[in-house]
């Protein structure tokens, strides 16, 4: 004798009762019932412990979106502060415009954060955009200075989440400003199976490739070790891999395979 287990529309196996010797009489109503209830209660256990998965898991990613929140949030912040003094002296429309600019990638950020913590998706809306417009939008909310951006030759069209492949390249831009100074040059050009990202600043020490990924990494005292592991994230979500290597100016060069 036996039932089907199924828990959450999962079916996992079936639970059997057997015997060495052949049964002489019909299984009772009793014995009947009393399987039942057995593989019910086995179903209402994988229930709960996949509704606790489910939980924790949940968990995990509030904890990751309000670093994500605290993160990417200062960049815009810190780049509309910036524009503020400049627009009080000047006066100068243009200076308004980023100011506005950065508010609205802020705005942005906030909605899509909601939104991953109402649904539990890593990723929106996916659609067909351009890596080029994409990879400009990024370079307009982050602080460059004195920095350049160098797109090598006409970017593909990806299908993917805009604001959150904005965020990725965001991120990658301001890794580079970081460890390759105020006056880098940042190239964005595709790849063999995707696009990259290199600069030219002092690169990334083999050993280190791997860990850069991880939530919390980073060598220097003014980072907060998060920029690279949402990137990772983000690049995940996607159905996407990302790695580093060394560019041909020994830089790091981040490459995203799609």
């Amino acid at each position: 004798m036996g039932a089907t287990l199924v828990a959450n529309n999962v079916v996992y196996g079936t639970v059997r009762f057997a015997d060495r010797s052949p049964r002489e009489r019909e299984f009772s109503s009793l014995e009947l019932a009393f399987v039942d209830l057995l593989v019910g209660g086995t179903q209402g256990i994988l229930e709960r412990r996949e509704h606790q998965q489910e939980l924790e898991g949940q968990n995990e990613r509030l904890g990751e979106f309000a670093s994500v929140v605290s993160h990417d949030l200062r960049n815009p912040l810190t780049v509309a502060d910036g524009y503020l003094e400049v627009a009080r002296e000047s006066g100068e429309d243009a200076h308004f415009e980023k100011i506005a600019t950065a508010h609205d990638r802020m705005g942005s950020l906030i909605e899509d954060v909601l939104a991953l913590t109402r649904q539990g998706k890593a990723v929106g809306d996916v659609r067909p955009v351009s890596l080029s417009n994409i990879a400009e939008a990024a370079w307009n909310t982050v602080e460059t200075n004195d920095a350049e951006l160098v797109t090598d030759g006409e970017l593909e069209t990806v299908e993917d989440d805009a604001s959150r492949l904005e965020q990725l390249f965001e991120n990658l831009f301001r890794n580079a400003l970081e460890h390759g100074g105020k006056s880098v040059t940042v190239r964005v050009g595709r790849s063999e199976r995707g696009f990259f990202i290199a600069d030219e600043g002092p690169g990334i020490p083999e050993d280190e490739r791997e860990s850069v990924f991880e939530h919390g990494h980073t060598t220097s005292a003014e980072g907060t070790g998060l920029g690279l592991s949402i990137v990772a994230t983000i690049a995940e979500a996607h159905g996407w891999t990302v790695a580093v290597s060394e560019s041909e100016s020994d830089g790091a060069r981040f490459e995203i395979e799609l």
